[in-house]
């Protein structure tokens, strides 16, 4: 053919637009004799250009026809033309894989293999793939044989006629086929040795999974047993000659190319143990020396080839050790750890490009599957398969997985494993790494579809499945609630009555029968919920069995799931997101305050299983939420209860991190330092009443003035408020202050502050089943007989002429904590000349102090309470610690910057640093203080209601001493612990304080 210098013909056009990326090396293939009739027939080119391929389609069709014989061509050309499946067939193979055009050069006859298009060609098993491989009568025949088979394969899967999965079945039992062929060429070799032996064939891995790649080891064990009459030792080394034959015929490479290597590595003792074993043997050393990976292999142990009883007897007799493989030891972390160790040995320069072993990859949807199996699959038979992608299913059908994560498993898997069958198909070499060259991208991803821009969009999917098989792998593997169910015992896992009563009485719940019934409410019927619940609940029964109450724990758990029964979202959370079960399990079973709050708002639930949702909110950010609400609420009364509503969600939070964090969990342990908890519990509950404060402040000011007061307001805290060390169950001490705005009459404006706070105290005392928010006035001037409200300088008057010794050490404590920011500062530097004297207080005002301390003890403690634990009043307890620490703020904050704190233990601190007490003084009054508030915490946590020493019921007891970190039966030790702490607290307080 000619063409004209510096034009293209319509072929070389044609071509490159049939996607051919070497259109004049296609010209130049399409001139050959004999091939005028596909250059010209429109249908052949559009068919080379549906392929992966092209250009490598039609060097293979070449190849094809050239080594047809002359008279065959012609009709192979001819059929291609009119029968349309056998052109997608054929040319889809020559398109996807340079290896089976090779055969077809080598073996072109082959071709008809793929003419037959019936019903029962689709699907092909072992019996057809035997018949077909049955004429094989030596291992090149064989391999001949298996290479024709795998050709009927790969059309079927290029065609889309199989999915992935079931195309991995169809070359597991071309597998099969295979190795009962090898077998029974290598018995016909040696008749003596196959009479002397029963030998039976284990597929294990992906063959044994049903689950094979187009090249991959087959990985097997072989058990034999003697025949009749047959001495063991000779019957052993008969197996063992013919099992190595077998693995010869399947393995060694000829002229025909190898079939694939044959692997007896996941053996007993590995490829250091001898190859066959009998089946006592196997027996023996699974049961004494198997580590926790060979358990893992034996899930997918099938028997294919040999002796059929004993390879059913095999699998019979170790699938039970497969099934109590989790009751091992630290089998869980094992697993995990094994994951780990697979994807470190991966170089760093392929670990991006692996397909099976990196992040993201097969192993990694792989490794998750099998662990739940072996974990769940216990009590389950359901989920007893050797095929992932059936386990996954089986999985999401008994609750185990959610079936979103399981849909998006599977698709991820299924595009991963097609990723790596067109690899491996190409050439037929044993690959899992994603090539990194344009035309290996391009040929891949248009063989799985992707023609518009194949590159990019294969790796883009990719990335996506990979992305996805990675966030669902870390969140099924390394799940937490899994190694909970895989340390109880044998038939636990799952709930039946007889074992849940069992399990109930051993674990000490006093009222088995009602734990019974909640169990059966729960998990009764054939739901998807009950079927979680079936989960879920031997698990939390072991936890809320430790803690003081395991009965109020369960009964909690029974409420909150029935309030949020409907929500699709609440058991998935606790199946699946970090440690939510198991820090629910600890909120609900360890006292009222928390299950009260929680079941006001079960929907807080998700709080527990957020990483950081136990962390406090920062007042600003609670504030703007609060304000933000207000405004947008239709009146008072509705804006106050959005308001509390914000309060009982962030008290919960507050409450449930205090409780995960003293008794800890396996994944978060206790919390080392019990001042940073007080701390962090004073702080947060401060913050909240501040905020919920000025919430109800400007709801107050909206009902009447609208969004401007006719005079300045503050709100300032005063006690625990102001000094940040507020416990659940305390008052809100405060004073108010208000400053007329410019032009407003100064009665107009007492008036509107009075009204003010009469409805700010309304709205917060409106009936709740919330826990209270007191507030509490009567540390203001002349105290419940002086007006509420007063202005800057009615204070400023006041405390220049009648203030008190005691009211100044009051105001040690004053902190703006709402309303107008700028009055409370100057309210602020109003007071501090008087809290903080520039002489400190004189020998009279000291001996006025500890006269009115001294009083304060012998009147106020309650009549018939022992002193050695009364937190507040006691010995050594909060006011013993507090009034030592302000006699020396009074005394020294002028010349020490550090004292002029709000915060008992800062000052406490600035006082030591300042050498004003020393160390193990100053220590031994902060443990005593920690360790009261702590007890105060402890009761309002167990109880539901406050108070100032321990509890006298016997079970709440032990649960305040749960909390303080005392196991069960130790709450004397908890008691002796105090008294001891409190009375060497006493012993410096007498010194300090009292002056020797």
């Amino acid at each position: 053919m000619t063409m004209v210098p510096g034009r293209r013909s319509s072929t070389f056009t044609r071509l490159l637009r049939h996607g051919f990326t070497d259109p004049s090396a296609a010209e130049r293939l399409l001139d050959l004799p004999g091939l005028s009739s596909v250059r010209s027939d429109s249908v052949l080119l559009d068919a080379l250009g549906a392929t992966a391929d092209p250009d490598l389609a039609l060097r293979g069709l070449v190849r094809l026809v050239e080594a047809e014989e002359a008279d065959q061509r012609q009709i192979l050309l001819d059929t291609l033309v009119t029968a349309k499946p056998l052109r997608d067939r054929l040319l889809g193979v020559l398109g996807a894989s340079e290896a089976l055009g090779d055969h077809l050069a080598r073996h072109p006859r082959d071709w008809q293999v793929l003419v037959t298009y019936e019903a029962t060609d689709l699907h092909p098993g072992v019996t057809e793939f035997e018949q077909e491989l049955a004429g094989a009568d030596d291992p090149d025949e064989l391999r001949a044989g298996y290479r024709r088979c795998l050709l009927s394969i790969a059309a079927r899967d290029v065609c889309g006629t199989t999915d992935v999965a079931e195309t991995a079945a169809e070359l597991a039992d071309l597998a099969t086929a295979t190795l009962r062929a090898a077998l029974r060429i290598a018995s016909a070799a040696a008749p003596d040795d196959a009479a002397r032996c029963r030998l039976a064939v284990i597929a294990m891995g992906k063959c044994g999974g049903h689950e094979l790649n187009y090249v991959s080891d087959v990985d097997v064990i072989f058990v034999a047993e003697p025949a009749d009459g047959a001495e063991e030792n000779k019957a052993i080394q008969a197996a063992t000659r013919l099992a190595a034959h077998l693995m010869r015929i399947c393995s060694d490479t000829t002229a025909e190319g190898t079939i694939w290597p044959v692997d007896a590595n996941l053996r007993p003792e590995g490829r250091n143990g001898p190859l066959v074993r009998t089946l006592s043997s196997h027996l023996a050393y699974y049961q004494r020396w198997a580590k926790t990976w060979e358990f893992q292999a034996l899930l997918k142990a099938r028997p294919v080839a040999g002796d059929t009883a004993l390879g059913a007897e095999y699998v019979e007799a170790v699938s039970p050790l497969v099934w109590q493989a989790a009751d091992r030891e630290n089998f869980v972390p094992d697993v995990q750890k094994m994951r780990r160790r697979v994807v470190d040995t991966i170089p760093a320069d392929r670990v991006d490009r692996e397909l099976k072993l990196g992040p993201g990859g097969l192993r990694d949807v792989e490794f998750a599957v099998q662990l739940l199996q072996l974990v769940h699959g216990r009590s389950d038979p359901a989920l007893r398969s050797g095929s992932t992608l059936k386990a996954l299913g089986a999985l999401a059908d008994g609750g185990y997985v959610g079936r979103v994560d399981a849909v998006q498993l599977d698709d991820a898997y299924r595009f991963l494993r097609a990723m790596e069958h067109r690899i491996q198909l190409y050439r037929l070499r044993r690959t899992h790494l994603v090539p990194d060259d344009e035309p290996d991208l391009r040929r891949l991803g248009r063989s799985l579809g992707l023609r518009t821009d194949p590159i990019a969009e294969l790796n883009q999917a990719w990335r996506r499945h990979a992305s996805v098989v990675r966030r669902l792998h870390e969140k099924l593997f390394y799940r937490p609630l899994l190694d909970a169910v895989a340390q109880l015992a044998p038939g636990e896992s799952r709930l039946s009555t007889k074992a849940a009563t069992a399990r109930l009485v051993a674990l000490g719940y006093e009222d088995p029968a009602a734990a019974l019934r909640h169990l059966e409410a729960l998990s009764s019927g054939v739901s998807r919920k009950a079927a979680i619940q079936r989960t879920l609940l031997p698990v939390l029964l072991g936890w809320f069995a430790d803690s003081a109450d395991p009965d109020a724990g369960l009964l909690g758990f029974r409420k909150v799931s029935d309030a949020l029964g409907k929500t699709p979202w609440y058991l998935r959370l606790l199946r699946d997101e970090g440690a939510a079960a198991e820090n629910l399990a600890r909120v609900l079973s360890a006292g009222r305050l928390a299950p009260d709050l929680l079941l006001r708002a079960p929907e807080a639930v998700t709080i527990l299983g957020d990483p950081h949702g136990l962390a406090p909110r920062s007042r600003a950010h609670l504030e703007q939420e609060v304000l933000a609400a207000v405004g947008r609420a239709g009146d008072a009364e509705s804006a106050v209860a959005v308001v509390r509503g914000v309060r009982r969600r962030e008290l919960f939070r507050t409450t449930a991190a205090d409780l995960i964090g003293s008794y800890g969990t396996e994944d978060s342990p206790a919390e080392s330092d019990p001042g940073a908890l007080v701390d962090r519990v004073g702080g947060a509950v401060t913050d909240l009443n501040a905020v919920t404060i000025a919430g109800a402040l400007r709801a107050a000011v909206r009902a009447e003035w609208g969004d401007t007061l006719p005079t300045r307001f503050a709100v300032i805290g005063m006690g625990r408020f102001g000094g940040h060390e507020l416990g659940y169950g305390s008052d809100a001490d405060v004073l108010f202050v208000h400053e007329p705005r410019e032009g407003v009459d100064e009665q107009e404006a007492s008036r509107a502050a009075n009204r003010v706070v009469s409805e700010m105290r309304r709205l917060l005392q409106l009936p709740t089943a919330d826990p209270p928010l007191i507030i509490d006035a009567d540390l203001r001037p002349e105290g419940k007989s002086g007006p509420l409200v007063r202005t800057l300088k009615s204070y400023g008057a006041y405390y220049r002429r009648w203030s008190l010794g005691w009211e100044s050490q009051a105001l040690l404590r004053a902190e703006p904590m709402a309303g107008d920011l700028d009055l409370g500062a100057d309210f602020v530097a109003l007071i501090d000349p008087l809290r903080y004297p520039k002489d400190g207080p004189g020998e009279d005002a000291v001996r006025e102090i500890r006269r009115l301390k001294a009083r304060m003890e012998s009147e106020r403690m309650p009549r018939g309470a022992d002193s050695t634990l009364h937190t507040k009043l006691g010995r050594g307890g909060l006011s013993d610690v507090e009034w030592t620490v302000q006699l020396m703020q009074m005394q020294h904050a002028r010349s020490v910057p550090g004292l002029r704190t709000t915060r008992t233990r800062q000052a406490l601190a600035a006082a030591c640093a300042a050498g004003l007490i020393p160390e193990d003084d100053a220590r031994t009054l902060d443990e005593a203080w920690v360790l009261a508030t702590r007890v105060r915490n402890a009761v309002m946590l167990v109880r539901g209601r406050p108070g100032d020493t321990f509890p006298s019921v016997p079970r709440e007891l032990t649960a305040v001493g749960r909390y303080l970190g005392y196991e069960e039966g130790h709450v004397g030790d908890m008691l002796d612990d105090y008294r001891r702490i409190t009375r060497r607290a006493r012993g410096v307080v007498e010194e300090r304080f009292y002056g020797g």
